[in-house]
C-alpha cells in the first residue's frame, strides 16, 4: 500500500519555500493569511527550522526589506502579507522592485474563492493591481497548484532580468488538502529570459571597439545581476576603455579601479558626464539609458557610435537609438566581446578627464568633504563615515539628497555594497532595505544613510531593529527640510518654499523607546570621534548629525538640458 503524504496547501507552501532555498521571510500576518502563519510556526523553531521570519512592521517595510536582502545577497527576497490593506501597502515596493529589477516574491493572503468578487472583508483584486507593476502576477485557487506556482514565482523573478513576482493565495487553498508532490519548473513557453547571443553582433561589436579612439563604458546594475564583475574588468582592462557607473552600478566596478571615470547622472561627476559628449564610441553594460543619465535625448552622445549590452531586449532602442546591440547575459556577452578586442592603450583619451576631475574637486568635492566653517555639511558626513568603514561596508540610502551625497562619496571595494531606490525613489527605503541588508549579509558592516523626511516615512521599522538587534548604523542627516525638493525650488521656483520645511521630533527620545544607542554631532570637532563610536559599537546605532539647510548637491545637470550642461556652482 502507497503512503500517501496528505498536507495542506499552507504546509505546500512551506515545503514549496524551502525547495527555492528560502532562509529568510520578511513579513506581518493577518486575517486571510492566518493558516500560512500556524503553518509557518513549526518551521521557525524546533527540529524543523529552515526560516528566520522577521515580523516588519508595515507591509511596506516587509517589500523593501526583502528588496534589500535581494541586493546584497543575490538570492530572491520573500514577503508575506495578508489580504486588502496588508497587500495594498506593498505596492511601492513591489513597483521599486520592477525598476530596479530586484527578485522578490510577495506572497498575500485573499478571500476564499466562493466569496471573490462579493467586496468581502480586506477582499481587493490583487492580480489586477499588480499586473502592471510586477513580472507576472498568480492567483493561487487550488492546494493542488501550490507547488507549481511557487517554483514558477522564484524562476520568473530570478532568471533573466529579474524582478518582482505576485502570488495572491486564496484561503480556501491555504486550507485544502492534497497529496504532497514536488514541481520544478525551468522552462515556460513563449518566455525567454536567456537570450542567445549572436556571434555576429558580437564581432561587429569588437570591430567598433577596436577602431575607437575615444570609447567609454557605461556600466550599470546588470553587470551585478550577472555576477559579471570580473568579466567587466577583464574587458575594460584589455581594451583600456575607461568606465562610468550609474547609481545602481556604482559596485559594479570597485572606486580604486584606474579605469573608473566615476558616476554618471545628473548628480553624478563631471568629467565623465561631460566625456559622454566627446567620446567616439558608447558601450552601455547592463543600463537602461534613463533620463537621469542621458539628459536631454535629442542630443544626447550624437557623435558617437552605441553599442548596448542588455539583456532585455526592450531595453534595446527604448530611449537611445543603438548602432549594434548585444541581446543576452552580460556574463556571457562580456567575454565573447574581450576575445575578439584588441590589447588597447588608449592613454591620451583617459589623461583627457583628469583636469576636468580636478576642476570638480577643486570646486565642489574638496569644499563639501573638507570644510572649514560653518555647520556641517552632508559630504562630509559621508566622507567620514566612509572613511573609517571597514572595506566592505554596505552602503544604503534612503531618497533625497541623503542619497545624491551619500553615492557620490562613498567607497565602493566590493561587489553588491550598493543598496538603493533608484528608478522609483522611494522615500522611506532605506531603513528597512538596511535591515534586510543585515540578513543578507551578517558579517558586513551596514551604513544606511537617511535624511529626516525618509527617516520619519519608515520609522516604525525601529521597531523591527530593535527586536531583532539588527546592527543597522542608521546616519540621520538632519536639515529640517526636504532638501531635495528645496533645492529645487530655490533653483527653479524663485525660493518659493512650499511645504518643505520640517518641524522634527526629538530623535534622541525617540532612539531612547526603542533601546537603540544614539549620538548627536552638532560641531564637526566632534564628527570623527561620534563615527569610531558608531562602527565600533555593537548591534544598531543612530547617529543624528546636523546638516546646514542650504546644503546644496553639486554638481547638476539642470533637468531636460544636455548631459554636458552641467553646473558646478549654483
Amino acid at each position: 500500500m502507497i503512503m500517501r503524504d496528505r498536507i495542506t496547501g499552507s504546509k505546500a507552501l512551506m515545503r514549496a519555500l524551502q525547495a527555492e532555498g528560502v532562509k529568510t521571510i520578511f513579513g506581518y500576518p493577518g486575517g486571510t493569511i492566518m493558516p500560512v502563519y500556524d503553518a509557518l510556526y513549526d518551521y521557525t523553531r524546533g527540529e524543523k527550522k529552515c526560516f528566520d521570519h522577521i515580523l516588519v512592521r508595515h507591509e511596506q517595510g516587509a517589500t523593501h526589506a526583502a528588496e534589500g536582502y535581494a541586493r546584497i545577497s543575490g538570492e530572491v527576497g520573500v514577503a508575506l502579507v495578508t489580504s486588502g490593506p496588508g497587500v495594498t501597502n506593498t505596492l511601492t515596493g513591489i513597483a521599486d522592485a520592477m525598476l530596479d529589477s530586484t527578485p522578490i516574491v510577495v506572497i498575500a493572503g485573499q478571500v476564499p474563492i466562493n466569496a471573490l468578487g462579493t467586496d468581502a472583508f480586506q477582499e481587493v483584486d490583487l492580480v489586477g493591481v499588480s499586473q502592471p507593476i510586477s513580472k507576472w502576477s498568480y492567483q493561487i485557487r487550488r492546494a493542488e497548484d501550490v507547488a507549481w506556482a511557487v517554483s514558477r514565482a522564484f524562476y520568473i523573478a530570478r532568471s533573466g532580468r529579474p524582478g518582482p513576482v505576485v502570488l495572491d493565495f486564496a484561503k480556501n487553498a491555504q486550507v485544502e488538502e492534497i497529496d504532497w508532490e514536488p514541481k520544478k519548473v525551468d522552462f515556460i513557453r513563449s518566455y525567454v529570459p536567456y537570450p542567445k547571443l549572436d556571434q555576429q553582433a558580437v564581432q561587429q561589436a569588437a570591430e567598433i571597439i577596436n577602431n575607437a579612439k575615444k570609447p567609454l563604458a557605461l556600466v550599470g546594475q546588470g553587470v551585478e545581476l550577472g555576477n559579471a564583475q570580473e568579466e567587466l574588468k577583464a574587458f575594460l582592462e584589455k581594451a583600456d576603455i575607461p568606465a562610468g557607473r550609474t547609481m545602481l552600478g556604482l559596485s559594479a566596478l570597485p572606486s580604486n579601479h584606474p579605469l573608473n571615470v566615476g558616476m554618471l547622472g545628473m548628480h553624478g561627476n563631471y568629467a565623465v558626464n561631460l566625456q559622454e559628449q566627446e567620446c567616439d564610441v558608447l558601450i552601455a553594460i547592463g543600463m537602461r539609458f534613463s533620463d537621469r543619465v542621458t539628459g536631454n535625448l535629442k542630443t544626447y552622445a550624437k557623435q558617437a557610435k552605441i553599442i548596448h549590452l542588455d539583456i532585455d531586449r526592450s531595453e534595446i532602442d527604448k530611449n537611445v537609438k543603438t548602432d549594434i546591440a548585444v541581446v543576452a547575459d552580460c556574463k556571457e556577452s562580456l567575454p565573447a566581446l574581450t576575445a575578439l578586442v584588441n590589447v588597447n592603450n588608449h592613454a591620451e583619451w583617459r589623461e583627457s578627464f583628469k583636469p576636468l576631475d580636478e576642476k570638480e574637486r577643486q570646486k565642489v568635492i574638496e569644499p563639501a568633504i573638507h570644510p572649514q566653517s560653518g555647520p556641517l555639511l552632508m559630504g562630509e558626513v559621508v566622507h567620514a563615515v566612509a572613511e573609517k568603514a571597514p572595506d566592505d561596508a554596505i552602503l544604503v540610502t534612503d531618497v533625497g539628497q541623503n542619497q545624491l551625497f551619500a553615492t557620490r562619496y562613498f567607497k565602493y571595494h566590493n561587489k553588491r555594497s550598493i543598496c538603493t531606490s533608484g528608478g522609483l525613489g522611494t522615500m522611506g527605503y532605506g531603513m528597512p532595505a538596511a535591515i534586510g541588508a543585515t540578513f543578507a549579509a551578517p558579517q558586513r558592516t551596514v551604513c544606511c544613510f537617511m535624511g529626516d523626511g525618509g527617516f520619519q516615512m519608515c520609522i516604525e521599522e525601529l521597531g523591527t531593529i530593535m527586536e531583532q538587534k539588527a546592527p543597522v548604523k542608521m546616519i540621520l542627516m538632519n536639515n529640517h527640510y526636504l532638501g531635495n525638493v528645496r533645492q529645487w525650488q530655490d533653483m527653479f521656483w524663485m525660493r518659493r518654499k512650499s511645504f518643505t520645511k520640517m518641524m522634527n521630533p526629538c530623535y534622541e527620545l525617540i532612539a531612547q523607546g526603542y533601546g537603540i544607542p544614539y549620538v548627536a554631532v552638532t560641531d564637526r570637532k566632534d564628527l570623527a570621534v561620534a563615527v569610531e563610536k558608531m562602527l565600533t559599537t555593537k548591534g544598531p546605532f543612530i547617529l543624528e548629525c546636523a546638516i546646514k539647510e542650504d546644503d546644496d548637491v553639486l554638481p547638476m545637470t539642470p533637468p531636460g538640458m544636455n548631459v554636458n550642461d552641467m553646473m558646478l556652482e549654483i
